[in-house]
C-alpha cells in the first residue's frame, strides 16, 4: 500500500508520483554522511595569556607563541581540546585532567626567550628581587622547575602583583614561608596571605623536633 501510494499514484496537483518528486529534488540534495559519529561537545571563550598557553578546567595547553594575550574559543570533546582564534583553528590537544600541569607541543614555543608585551626571564627576576630575597628565591625554583621558563610566567607574574593588594612586606613574608614549607604555585603564596598566615611561624617539621621521650617508648638503640 505504502510503495503504491509513493510510486504509483500521482499528485493531483502536480502530476506525478512521489517517488518522482524525491528523485527530481531530494535525491540531487543529499549530502554523505559524516565520516565521524556525532560528538558532544562544549565551547568556552578563553584568553591566552603571556605564557602561550590556555587555562581549561585546571589544565594548560599550549596554543602558537603569537596568539599570547589573544581572546580564543576552544571547544570541548570528551578526549580532545581544540582551540579557535577568529574562527582558525590554531591548536589541537588530547584532553587532561585538572592537575595544574602544561601540556605543550615544541612547535608552538618561541626559537628563543622571547618577548611577550615587555615581559621576559629577566624583567620578572628583577621584580622579584625589588620585593626581596625570598620572593626572588622563590620565582628563580618556580622557573627552574619547569621545562621552559616561560611556563613559570603566569605563576610569577601572579606573586608579583600580589604586591599591590598585600604589600611588598607581607608577599616577601608569604614566599619565605612558602619555601620553609616546600610550596612553589601561586595559589599557594595567595592562600598563606589570605588566611594571614604569613603572619605566623611555619610549623616546625617533624625532623626538626625534639624526639619524645617515654618509658614505652624503646628508642633506636633498641635495635641495636
Amino acid at each position: 500500500m505504502l510503495k503504491t501510494l509513493n510510486e504509483e499514484r500521482p499528485i493531483r496537483r502536480l502530476g506525478v508520483t512521489r517517488r518522482q518528486l524525491f528523485d527530481e529534488i531530494d535525491r540531487p540534495a543529499l549530502k554523505a554522511l559524516p565520516v565521524e559519529p556525532y560528538e558532544y561537545s562544549e565551547w568556552r571563550l578563553r584568553r591566552v595569556g603571556i605564557d602561550y598557553h590556555v587555562e581549561i578546567d585546571a589544565h594548560y595547553y599550549s596554543v602558537p607563541y603569537r596568539f599570547a594575550r589573544a581572546e580564543v574559543e576552544a571547544r570541548l570533546t570528551v578526549r580532545g581540546v581544540e582551540i579557535f582564534c577568529k574562527s582558525e583553528r590554531i591548536a589541537v590537544h588530547l584532553r587532561k585532567s585538572g592537575n595544574r600541569k602544561h601540556t605543550t607541543i615544541p612547535e608552538h614555543m618561541p626559537s628563543s626567550h622571547r618577548r611577550y608585551a615587555g615581559w621576559t626571564v629577566e624583567r620578572i627576576r628583577e621584580d622579584a628581587r625589588k620585593i626581596g630575597p625570598a620572593t626572588a628565591a622563590l620565582c628563580e625554583q618556580i622557573l627552574e622547575a619547569r621545562p621552559h621558563p616561560e611556563q613559570g610566567y603566569r605563576a610569577c607574574l601572579g606573586i608579583v602583583r600580589l604586591v599591590g593588594p598585600y604589600g611588598s612586606e607581607r608577599v616577601e613574608a608569604a614566599a619565605e614561608r612558602a619555601i620553609e614549607i616546600g610550596a612553589k604555585t601561586y595559589g599557594s603564596i595567595k592562600s598563606i596571605l589570605d588566611n594571614k598566615l604569613d603572619r605566623k611561624p611555619a610549623a616546625k617539621r617533624a625532623a626538626d623536633a625534639a624526639p619524645i621521650l617515654h618509658p614505652n617508648i624503646r628508642g633506636p638503640r633498641y635495635y641495636h
